[in-house]
C-alpha cells in the first residue's frame, strides 16, 4: 500500500518534471493576463500532455504532442458552443468517447490524442465554459502546450536516456470481438448511463460521473479488470475527499497555499500512477478541491456530490462490461497467459542461439517484453487475487500462477544476462536443457496455437565447456516452474485459468 519500487528513480523524476511543467504552463497563462478559468484550463492541459504520452521514441512523442491541438481545438469548440444545449450537448460526447477509444487502435498515439479530446470536453464541463471564453481556452492551451514542451523535450529530456518500455500489442480479433472496437461500444455505454443518473443527482456537475466511467475503462481487457479499477476509483475518491475536508476548505481561495498543494497533488498523480490506482485518484480528488476552492464553490456538500456522482460512474463502467459484448476475466487472463509462454520459449532458444556462436540471437528485448506481458498478466489475474474476491480457490491458484510466472521471468533474466557474457558458451547439455524447456511450454500451449519459432533442434551442440553452468542453472529453474505451472492451470472449468 505504501511501497512501490522505482528502478532507477524514473517515477520520482517524472513526477518532478510534471510539476516544473504544468508551474510553468500556469505561470505562462497568468503572465499573459489571462483569466483564471484559462490558466486552469493551460494548467490541466500541460498535465495531460505530461500523462498521455505513450510513444516508445522522443521524436514520436514530439509528433503526438503537435498533434494535440487537433483534437482539442474542434472539441473546445464543439463544448463551449453546445453548453447550453444539454441534448446536442450529451449526443456530442459519446460520440467523442466512442471516437476516443475506437482510436486506441492506433497504439499510444491514437490512446493520447483520445485522452486529450475527451478531457478538453470535461473541462469545459467543469469550468463552465461558455462560446465567448473560447479564445482565451485556445491561447490557454497553445502556452500550455509549449510550456510542457519546453520543459520536457528541451530542459528536461528523460527519455533520452530511458525510454519508455514499449507497450504488449493490444490482443488480436476482428469486428466486435476487436478490443478496441469492443471496449467503444462498452465505454460510449456507460458513458451515457452515467450522464442519465448524473443529471438525475446534479443538473451541474453531472460531468464527474462521466469522467468516472470513461477512466475506468482506461487500460482494462476485461469484465474483472474494469470492476476492480471501479472499486479502486471509489476507494481513492472516498480517501481524497475526507482529505480535502481537511486539506482544501481551510485553505479555499488562498492562492499561494492553494498552488503550492496542487503541486503536491500533481507530483502525487505522476509518482502513484504506475503503482496504485488508488493513490492516483486521492490526488486528483484532492486537486479537484483545491480548483473548486479557487472557483469560490468549494463547501462540504459538493465533496459529498462528487462521491455520489464517481459512485453512479462507477456503476456505468460496470454495467457497461457485464452487458455489452463482455470478455470475462478468465479469457482475458487465458490469452495473456499464453503470449507470455510464447514469448518465454522465445526468450530462451535466442539465449541459447547467443550462447552457441549467433551474434544476431540477442534475448535482452524477450526478456523485456516478458516483464510487460507478466504486468498485463497480474492485471488481469487482479480481480482473482482481490482482497474481497470471494473465490478463494481460484484466489489461491491465481497467486500460485504469478509466483511461478515470476519465477519463469527471474530465471529469463538471469539466462539474458549469461548469454550477453562474451566469455560464455555452449555445451552439449544446453540444446538438451532447451529441449526440455521447448516440451513444458508446448505441454501448457497446444502447438496449433503456438507462434512460429526457432527450432532447438538445431542448436550447435560443441563439447562441454564449464561457461553454460549458469545457463544451465537457469535453463533448469525455468524447466522446474514450466512444469509446476500445468497443476494451477490446469483445473475444473469453472475455476480454470488456461482451459484444458
Amino acid at each position: 500500500m505504501f511501497v512501490a519500487p522505482d528502478p532507477g528513480r524514473v517515477r520520482l523524476r517524472v513526477s518532478t518534471r510534471a510539476v516544473l511543467g504544468v508551474a510553468l504552463a500556469v505561470a505562462a497563462a497568468e503572465l499573459a493576463g489571462l483569466s483564471l478559468i484559462a490558466s486552469i484550463t493551460g494548467g490541466l492541459a500541460a498535465l495531460l500532455a505530461l500523462f498521455t504520452l505513450g510513444d516508445p521514441t522522443v521524436r514520436r512523442q514530439a509528433v503526438t504532442t503537435a498533434l494535440l491541438p487537433a483534437v482539442g481545438f474542434p472539441v473546445l469548440a464543439l463544448a463551449t458552443t453546445l453548453h447550453e444545449l444539454p441534448l446536442l450537448r450529451a449526443a456530442a460526447w459519446l460520440s467523442v468517447v466512442f471516437c476516443a477509444v475506437y482510436a486506441r487502435r492506433w497504439g499510444p498515439r491514437g490512446q493520447a490524442l483520445g485522452i486529450f479530446a475527451f478531457m478538453m470536453f470535461f473541462v469545459t464541463q467543469f469550468l463552465h465554459a461558455g462560446p465567448a471564453q473560447l479564445p482565451e481556452l485556445y491561447g490557454a492551451v497553445a502556452l500550455a502546450l509549449t510550456a510542457s514542451s519546453a520543459v520536457r523535450f528541451g530542459l528536461w529530456c528523460i527519455e533520452r536516456r530511458t525510454p519508455p518500455p514499449a507497450a504488449p500489442a493490444p490482443l488480436p480479433g476482428r469486428g466486435l470481438a476487436r478490443p478496441t472496437t469492443r471496449l467503444a461500444f462498452q465505454a460510449t455505454f456507460a458513458c451515457g448511463v452515467a450522464i442519465a443518473a448524473g443529471l438525475l443527482i446534479s443538473p451541474d456537475r453531472w460531468y464527474w460521473a462521466v469522467g468516472t466511467a470513461w477512466w475506468i475503462f482506461v487500460n482494462t481487457a476485461s469484465r474483472g479488470e474494469t470492476l476492480v479499477r471501479g472499486f479502486r476509483r471509489v476507494v481513492g475518491t472516498v480517501t481524497g475527499i475526507a482529505a480535502g475536508l481537511l486539506i482544501a476548505i481551510p485553505v479555499a481561495g488562498m492562492p499561494a497555499p492553494t498552488a503550492a498543494l496542487v503541486a503536491v497533488c500533481v507530483f502525487g498523480i505522476f509518482y502513484t500512477a504506475t503503482p496504485s490506482y488508488s493513490w492516483m485518484m486521492f490526488f486528483v480528488t484532492v486537486m479537484a478541491g483545491l480548483l473548486y476552492g479557487l472557483l469560490g464553490v468549494l463547501h462540504p456538500g459538493l465533496l459529498i456530490l462528487r462521491f455520489e456522482e464517481t459512485a453512479v460512474g462507477a456503476l456505468g463502467a460496470a454495467l457497461g462490461v457485464a452487458l455489452i459484448l463482455p470478455v470475462t476475466t478468465h479469457a482475458a487472463t487465458d490469452a495473456w497467459i499464453r503470449r507470455a509462454l510464447h514469448c518465454v520459449h522465445g526468450c530462451t532458444t535466442a539465449a541459447a542461439l547467443r550462447l552457441a556462436g549467433d551474434e544476431k540471437a540477442d534475448p535482452a528485448p524477450l526478456a523485456a517484453e516478458l516483464e510487460l506481458l507478466l504486468g498485463r498478466v497480474r492485471l488481469t489475474l487482479a480481480p482473482l487475487v482481490h482482497p474481497l474476491s470471494p473465490l478463494r480457490a481460484r484466489k489461491t491458484r491465481a497467486r500460485q500462477v504469478i509466483e511461478l510466472l515470476d519465477d519463469c521471468a527471474r530465471e529469463v533474466r538471469g539466462l539474458a544476462a549469461v548469454a550477453a557474457d562474451p566469455d560464455a558458451s555452449h555445451d552439449a547439455r544446453l540444446a538438451a536443457a532447451c529441449r526440455r524447456v521447448d516440451a513444458a511450454v508446448h505441454a501448457l500451449v497446444p502447438p496449433a496455437t503456438r507462434q512460429a519459432e526457432a527450432p532447438v533442434d538445431s542448436l550447435p551442440a560443441p563439447q562441454r565447456n564449464r561457461g553454460a553452468e549458469a545457463a544451465l542453472t537457469h535453463l533448469q529453474g525455468l524447466e522446474r516452474a514450466l512444469v509446476e505451472l500445468d497443476a494451477p492451470l490446469r483445473t475444473s472449468p469453472r475455476a480454470a485459468l488456461v482451459p484444458a
